[in-house]
């Protein structure tokens, strides 16, 4: 099995008193990662940067612009 980075959406308990904080990553299996992914606590690192790129890409002031020397 291999683990894979999931960033922190919503803060949950990691144990002895301390709390996952949001916006962190984490290195989990998928069977530690299922449950908190099911209740929308954690998300897949490389699905959020897909995500934001995709949205970077349909931003109306991200074209992308040649200057002509006059």
């Amino acid at each position: 099995m291999s683990r894979k980075k999931y960033t922190v959406l919503v803060p949950f308990p990691i144990g002895g008193g301390h709390y996952a904080a949001k916006g962190s990553t984490l290195d989990l299996l998928d069977v530690q990662a299922h449950a908190l992914e099911t209740a929308g606590r954690i998300k897949r690192t490389a699905l959020i940067e897909a995500e934001a790129a995709a949205a970077a890409a349909q931003e109306p002031g991200a074209k992308k612009t040649t200057a002509k020397a006059e």
